[in-house]
């Protein structure tokens, strides 16, 4: 099971507008979203949506990013760690 469609829903993207930006129709992009992508199609739908892979298969409960955001407390073993977030916007 993946997150795909909850981060579409966070994010305020349809998945008309996802499969545009990623050169596919909505009817492949919606087959691969419900089972049936591979692990490179799983990097592009991150890669579009702009959030790391993992994310896609994580339940939100799993990530608890604090208010300031500033930092990440694992979900596993409560440890908190500071990070680092770098923008690149690059254009097809």
């Amino acid at each position: 099971m993946n997150r795909i469609k909850d981060i579409l829903k966070e994010k305020g993207i349809t998945i008309n507008e996802l499969a545009e930006k990623m050169g596919l129709n909505r009817v492949t992009l919606s087959s691969q979203i419900n089972g049936t992508a591979n692990i490179v199609s799983y990097e592009k739908i991150a890669s579009a949506l702009n959030v790391p892979m993992w994310q896609l298969f994580v339940s939100p409960e799993e990530v608890q990013f604090p208010s300031n955001t500033h930092s990440v407390k694992c979900p596993h073993c409560q440890h908190e760690f500071p990070i680092s977030v770098n923008v690149e916007l690059k254009i097809k």
